[in-house]
């Protein structure tokens, strides 16, 4: 049989998981796989070991399927996660974990800071949120306000049925997207229903392409 390397495997595999799910596979020590998504990256290398507080540590302790709620604590985001540890001749040999984006349930709007106070904006009335000059904004038609929370707390708070990050500056609300026009370089630009025109980068195209099945 023809030798293959376990990295190009596992990228196959990975690709059997959805674009907003990320994958991570170790030995019993340290990860040696990690393939991060557009909507969680726990910033995970090769090489680096295994936290205790994770699902890989939990699965291979318990050596059973785990799957639970990990607080920001353990990589600093919060996600929700399901480990499998996996054997080889009958002795515990590693774990593979995949890692989804947690929402925040419950919550409806957003608290944004205005000039004279705060402003809470329903979801629905968001348009898009930019990150500039080191602050977040957040658009709704005739208001912008700024808010504490950088884009990638967003990512894991809106709801993940409306809104898309497209770019590493921007997270729109699909639902205000009046069209989509092709731009260089297989991108887009995205005009949105309040007038204003939203790149979508490169490197987050496909994904924004999948997303809209398009």
């Amino acid at each position: 049989m023809q030798k293959f390397t376990l990295g190009p495997l596992l990228d196959v595999v990975g690709e059997l998981f959805s674009d907003e799910i990320s994958i991570a596979v170790s030995n019993t020590t340290e990860y040696i796989y990690y393939r991060p998504s557009k909507r969680v990256d726990l910033k995970i290398s090769s090489g680096d070991p295994i936290k205790a507080g994770t699902m890989a540590y939990k699965a291979m302790l318990t050596d059973q399927k785990m799957s639970e709620f990990i607080n920001r604590e353990v990589f600093g985001v919060p996600y929700h996660g399901m480990a499998v540890p996996f054997h080889n001749d009958g002795e515990l040999a590693g774990c593979v974990t995949a890692i989804y984006p947690t929402f925040t349930e419950g919550k409806s709007v957003v608290t944004v800071k205005s000039a004279d106070g705060w402003k809470p904006i329903p979801f629905q009335d968001v348009i898009y949120l930019e990150v500039k000059e080191r602050k977040t904004y957040v658009r709704a038609d005739g208001f912008s306000g700024t808010h504490n929370n950088p884009l990638q707390e967003f990512e894991y708070t809106l709801p993940r049925e409306s809104f898309i990050r497209c770019h590493r500056s921007f997270i729109v609300n699909v639902n205000h997207i009046k069209d989509i026009h092709p731009d260089t370089h297989s991108t887009f630009v995205l005009a949105m229903d309040n007038g204003d025109q939203i790149p979508v980068s490169q490197s987050y195209a496909s994904y924004f392409r999948k997303m809209l099945d398009f």
